[in-house]
């Protein structure tokens, strides 16, 4: 086995290449002064416009498994259950539709923020866990990717492919942020784009692959079995709304120069997705139709199952010329490079500010923030080194990141933006259920046995084909708000002890973390206020000091309580 010296040529250019645009991309956040501070490297200043949001939106989904992934499931069950790309793009437009205009009006940093600002810093911290294993195992998933193409193309082993990539990614994330990572994805999602479609023409004309038309509902479409449609059902659930609460979408969202915008790019990205999409599915049409005996290929026939994962490479290396193969290797390259730096500076994000400086370090300044930042890029970067290396199918780890996201964040995402009544005791309760009921059901790909066989549950393959996983998210849902509503009015009508708040977010709450935001005509005055009831040194506003009060003795038009999150002191009147 020896090393194709063009290929590995090209794939050094690629690299160089990658590695200049990061290079001049950080050199012009600081002429802009967008690594002052953590928040505007984290955030590139929130100046990043419509044409460059797009396509680093498009190019963070469109990562190494997405592509892999794709040509992966066709050939594995058929373009039937090719559910990821419409999903993912659907995924963008509910996100567009019901959190992007949201989020980016009240100016959040990262997605933890109002989770933070609502269930207190150390219910944001429990969040994260799930948030942090989701950004961990895309990056694997997409490394796995890279190193699998490499392998088969190049003839090389795949670890170090997978190392050099994921440093590249690292190096050029460290010294630029989320200006470096955003243009070079613009350079990435071109070469995705003009490798695969250069690479197609040549495979179709392959004298082994027969017209995509022969048998086509038999060979790579396929269709699903009516037995199978609760699980199909619910697959296509977990990658739509799963796909929503990802720190690598609102960080582009949260990045972008207004609310409007931060929608439009969500809606022209989802059809990005899709476009992207349609090579990776021609090239799983193609490898189903090829008689893989009358190629270079030398393995058993037909192609063993576990080795589905590494189709769309076979594909360039055995129904492509050398030199259009190598092209298809930069794309694939590119797409695992756009998505694997993004999940580092999304992961490594939310750890600087909302475990480390707001849980153990309020008082921490720009710079140990920053460089906390940066050690997390390394902590994350490991971590999805160790999983690249230890993973089976690429679509299944794929799956399993949004399966997380979909039970644990996803309803809790709703009711931080929409269920302004809820509180950290709901948000607890709703975490722990939701959990507890997906891992009771199983993971076949983990070897996980099911502690709950639900109905149809298939004793033969393992499968639980009830729709249990959005059942779980829904009952986290229904747990978050039928545990907070009841509290919150035995707390504040006394049927419960004020005593008893231990979280101290409903009626024990304390001083410091109380920020009332009034508003005099068209000027706003931030100020910290406390006051007292019965000597307990507690706050209760509902019970003590209403806005009513607090507006006719200042001469206020209106009040309300903010968390302490977000303050700034400015009172003025």
């Amino acid at each position: 086995m020896g090393i194709h010296i063009p290929g590995l040529i090209a794939i050094i250019f690629f690299y160089l290449l990658i590695v200049v645009v990061g290079l001049w991309a950080a050199r012009k956040s600081k002429q802009t002064g967008a690594t002052a501070d953590s928040e505007n490297v984290m955030l590139a200043g929130r100046n990043i416009g419509l044409l460059i949001g797009i396509f680093t939106m498009t190019a963070t989904w469109v990562g190494g498994a997405y592509i892999n992934g794709t040509a992966e499931i066709i050939v594995r069950s058929g373009l039937a259950w090719c559910q990821a790309p419409i999903g993912y793009a659907l995924s963008l437009v509910v996100g567009g539709l019901f959190f992007a205009n949201k989020m980016r009006t009240e100016g959040y940093v990262t997605m933890l923020d109002p989770f933070q600002q609502k269930y207190g810093e150390r219910m944001g911290g429990l969040i994260y866990i799930p948030a942090l294993m989701g950004e961990v195992f895309w990056t694997g998933a997409v490394l796995s990717a890279l190193g699998a193409t490499l392998s088969v193309i190049m003839e090389i082993p795949p670890q170090p492919a997978i190392i050099v990539s994921a440093c590249i990614a690292l190096f050029y994330t460290l010294i630029g942020g989320l200006y470096s990572v955003a243009y070079t994805d613009v350079v990435q999602l071109f070469c995705i784009f003009i490798g695969l479609w250069a690479s197609f023409p040549f495979a179709m004309a392959h004298k082994a692959v027969s017209p995509l038309t022969t048998n086509a509902t038999e060979v790579w479409i396929k269709s699903v079995d009516p037995t199978w449609s609760g699980y199909y059902i619910d697959s296509y659930l977990v990658v739509i709304f799963g796909g929503v609460p990802w720190q690598v979408y609102f960080q582009r969202v949260l990045s972008a120069k207004t609310a409007f915008n931060a929608q439009l790019l969500s809606y022209i990205a989802a059809i990005g997705c899709i476009v992207m999409a349609l090579p990776a599915m021609l090239f799983g049409a193609i490898a189903a139709e090829t008689d893989w005996n009358n190629t270079d290929y030398k393995g058993p026939v037909p192609i063993p199952s576990e080795n589905l994962n590494l189709i769309l490479p076979m594909c360039l290396q055995y129904l492509c010329p050398a030199a259009v193969s190598f092209m298809g290797l930069g794309a694939v390259s590119a797409a695992v490079m756009s998505s694997a730096d993004s999940s580092i500076l999304s992961a490594s994000s939310m750890f600087a500010r909302n475990i480390y400086k707001l849980i153990f370090r309020q008082k921490a300044s720009e710079i140990e923030i920053l460089w906390v930042m940066r050690a997390a890029t390394f902590g994350v970067s490991a971590m999805s080194l160790a999983t690249a290396l230890t993973v089976s199918s690429i679509y299944e780890l794929w799956f399993l990141c949004a399966d997380l996201v979909y039970i644990v964040l996803f309803p809790q995402l709703i009711c931080v933006i929409y269920a302004k009544r809820t509180n950290t005791y709901g948000s607890l309760a709703g975490y722990i259920v939701g959990l507890f009921f997906r891992l009771s059901g199983g993971e076949p790909s983990m070897h996980l046995e099911p502690i709950m066989k639900y109905p149809w549950y298939d004793e033969e393959t393992k499968f639980q084909l009830f729709p249990f996983k959005t059942f779980s998210m829904l009952l986290s849902l229904l747990t978050i708000i039928g545990v907070s509503l009841p509290l919150k009015y035995m707390f504040e009508t006394g049927m419960i002890p004020r005593r008893y708040d231990f979280f101290m977010c409903i009626v024990n709450i304390p001083d410091e973390n109380i920020v009332l935001a009034a508003r005099d005509g068209a000027t706003e005055h931030t100020s910290i206020v406390s006051y007292y009831k019965d000597g307990s040194g507690k706050i209760n506003p509902a019970l003590q000091y209403s806005s009513e009060d607090l507006i006719a003795e200042n001469g206020y038009d209106t009040i309300e309580e903010k968390p302490k999150l977000t303050h700034k002191l400015s009172v003025t009147k």
